[in-house]
């Protein structure tokens, strides 16, 4: 099977660590690839920080000061595994980033791109890379992967965090600092705004394919019963990308529910199933939002589409950015000559933090609640 980029970079940064430094032509031949393969790939791991390249050569960067941040005498190097670098976690990833830069360390960064059974190699080949402490969102998809790709997590020789990423309660994880969305609060948010612009029990349109989707479905159910609603309609699945002929069925089931009267509101993650999903049922001549209210879940390119959807916001880059802070803590009890969950004055071990951040409501056009095409306010 081909090398992918991702394995190459690895086999890169093992060899130019442990030579320090490396003529450019050695590692082509080294690695079996042109010189200027290695020269793009060297290009690439410079700009995120990962090696020092000067004059034909590649060098192992040098440790920065943190200063008084840190309170030691070297930068932390800090590891980050995400199972995308675009999309949501783009956000999450520039909220770690900025956090620890901040701080005088260095973020280096794998991906996984959803492949669970990769978690543990790319984590592997972070800690490889000098990384001190782990910041982790597995590339889980479904409930199985986390008993089948997620104990490794807990036997990590570094402090580690989790983001984005709920476990079972009295797993193996379950003990681990984490941070994450509240989905099921957003999911609230969302149903609590369009019923209060009288519309019955909005349908949900969600995938099933990803945690982040899996909560917006669990919170779906909890918004309901909060809200004293009953369910209006089996959840449609209509993922655009990965299944036309799903993608088709959702939007039929959907046109059935409007046409016939069952359904004025729907929430749908994500935003871009969302637009493809307006975008079709226009086609079929219903129109949003004089037929059908729509608030989007993600909100990344939600304020693109036609008509600018409402949409739910989890706070990604202060996800990223409270993880980091979170894992540069235990790190730094861990280098001052104690366990990493020691509390400061030393009586008692630090408390493990489950942090859960709320997202906001972003209201737009599509609900018809007279927003302008600009966001017009938000609801935490």
């Amino acid at each position: 099977m081909r090398e992918s980029a991702v394995q190459r970079h690895d086999r890169l940064l093992t060899l130019v660590r442990e030579q320090g430094t490396a003529r450019v032509t050695d590692l082509a031949a080294r690695l079996g690839v042109s010189p200027v393969t290695v020269r793009r790939d060297v290009e690439t791991l410079t700009r995120k920080g990962l090696v020092d390249r000067a004059h034909g050569s590649v060098s192992w960067p040098r440790p920065r000061t943190a200063g008084a941040a840190a309170g030691v005498g070297t930068a932390p190097v800090l590891g980050l595994l995400a199972p995308s670098a675009t999309y949501y976690f783009a956000d999450v990833i520039h909220g770690a980033h900025e956090a620890a830069a901040r701080a005088g360390a260095r973020l280096i960064l794998r991906i996984s791109d959803y492949r669970p059974e990769e978690d543990r190699a790319r984590a592997e080949g972070l800690l490889a890379a000098g990384a001190e402490g782990l910041l982790i969102a597995p590339g889980w998809r479904g409930r199985a992967d986390q008993a089948e790709h997620g104990d490794w997590i807990g036997e990590l020789p570094v402090p580690a965090v989790l983001l984005e990423r709920s476990v079972d309660p009295g797993g193996p994880l379950a003990g681990l600092d984490r941070v994450c969305s509240d989905h099921a609060h957003g999911v609230l948010l969302a149903l609590r705004h369009l019923v209060g612009q009288g519309h019955a029990a909005p349908l949900l349109v969600a995938r099933a394919d990803s945690p982040t989707a899996l909560a917006v479905r669990a919170g779906y159910d909890q918004a309901l019963r909060a809200l004293g609603l009953e369910w209006p309609h089996p959840v449609i699945d209509a993922p655009a990308d990965r299944d036309p002929a799903g993608f088709e069925r959702g939007v039929q089931a959907l046109w059935t529910a409007v046409t016939s009267g069952r359904a004025t509101a729907a929430l749908v993650h994500n935003d871009v199933d969302a637009i493809q999903l307006v975008q079709r049922l226009a086609e079929l001549g219903v129109r949003v939002p004089g037929d059908l209210a729509v608030v989007a879940y993600d909100d990344e390119v939600a304020a693109l589409a036609d008509t600018p959807l409402t949409a739910v916001a989890p706070p990604k880059r202060e996800v990223g950015r409270l993880a980091a802070e979170l894992l540069l803590e235990r790190w730094g009890r861990s280098v001052r000559g104690g366990p990493a969950d020691r509390a400061a004055d030393g009586a008692e071990p630090a408390a493990r933090r489950h942090l859960a951040l709320l997202p906001r409501l972003r209201v737009r056009a599509s609900c018809g609640a007279g927003a302008p095409p600009e966001e017009s306010r938000t609801q935490g």
